[in-house]
């Protein structure tokens, strides 16, 4: 993580941050590990749309901080977590940026999934729980 630069979202890179209407749950080898109506759907370029979801709407007993951290220009240093229920295959399966740029400033306080490591639902139900 030598390169630090701070990039700023324009039309060659957009970034876009909205409200998700949709309950988003998030559930590895059939536990839920989150529920939200209140997700955050980041849109960046021509990257598939991540689920931000608030910390409040994750178990965080399930999580486990692990050491290692990535860098984007856009948005800042990443820290992760790994779900220990899913064993191997979930390991690092959640980041979050504690600190991100400005331009990205309200995925602060929440957490994404990869989802070829968990099962990310919408669900239209206006429905959610909270832990």
């Amino acid at each position: 993580m030598l390169d630090k630069s701070i990039k700023i979202p324009g039309p060659d890179h957009p970034i876009t941050v909205e409200h998700n209407p949709c309950r988003v749950v998030v559930t590895v080898a059939g536990r839920t590990i989150a529920d939200s109506r209140n997700a955050l759907t980041l849109r960046e370029a021509s990257y598939p749309p991540v689920q931000y979801i608030p910390r409040r709407d994750v178990d965080m007993s399930l999580l486990q901080r692990t050491d290692h951290a990535t860098h984007c220009p856009y948005k800042g240093d990443a820290s992760y977590y790994s779900i220990a229920l899913g064993g191997k295959h979930s390991e690092n399966a959640v980041w979050t940026y504690e600190a991100p740029h400005a331009a990205v400033s309200n995925i602060k306080d929440h957490l994404a999934f990869y989802p070829d490591r968990v099962a990310i639902e919408e669900l239209a139900s206006p429905e959610a729980g909270a832990f």
